[in-house]
């Protein structure tokens, strides 16, 4: 089980002070940790590319960029603000992807998330098994009570995985996304931490099969 993975993984030192650096989480398959200046070339070759960057903000435009997201993801993890996870397939050494949470109300417990992997790793199943894990992190050691993602109207399937994990659609925001001199408009979805807890006592009573997650635009990235 993943979540049984995750809190095996972490102890209570490690949980209490991800400020200072984030835990490594572990799920079937894959592990996730603190994203890692050696992580910037394997980065830009794989999620520079068309496939992948077309429904996201766009990444950095250089290795020497995401260096500097890098760091600037540092920075803001020990303020506190924000976190991104670099996501290493077992037998891998650096990243494939990543998953970003960022605060938006801090008073009200509200963030966002974000995510890009590989498009070598589509239709795997890495995807569903690293995102199962960081959403046990974002609402059991984050604390988050809201959790946002908006996904582009025409990426069929980010809002589909969305709403098969029981993400609520609650509006469009009508032109709202640039990308690639077009303007899109988007959906937001929301996950509460009280639909998690509705939902682990559901699977918990029930086989597991089929759970899947979703890929959406990742949170604004600082650029080359």
């Amino acid at each position: 089980m993943v979540a049984i993975a995750l809190k095996e993984s972490m102890s209570p030192q490690a949980t209490s002070n991800w400020q200072v650096v984030l835990p490594q989480l572990t799920g079937d398959g894959v592990t996730l940790r603190e994203v890692r200046l050696s992580d910037a070339p394997a980065l830009f070759a794989l999620l520079t590319t068309e496939e992948v960057s077309r429904f996201i903000s766009p990444p950095p435009t250089t290795v020497e960029g995401f260096e500097r997201f890098i760091a600037w993801a540092h920075q803001q993890r020990s303020a506190g603000r924000y976190v991104c996870f670099a996501v290493v397939p077992a037998g891998y050494d650096t990243a494939v992807g990543i998953f970003q949470v960022r605060q938006i109300e801090a008073a009200s417990s509200v963030s966002e998330w974000g995510f890009a992997i590989a498009s070598p790793f589509w239709g795997t199943g890495l995807f569903q098994r690293a995102a199962t894990t960081v959403l046990e992190f974002t609402f059991e050691v984050l604390g988050v009570q809201r959790l946002e993602a908006r996904a582009a109207i025409v990426n069929g399937r980010g809002n589909g995985a969305l709403r098969k994990i029981g993400a609520v659609q609650e509006c469009v925001l009508r032109r709202s996304f640039l990308r690639g001199g077009q303007i899109m408009d988007q959906a937001l979805w929301a996950i509460l931490a009280t639909d998690r807890e509705q939902s682990k006592a559901v699977w918990g009573a029930r086989p597991r099969e089929g759970r899947v997650l979703p890929f959406v635009r990742t949170s604004p990235s600082k650029s080359s």
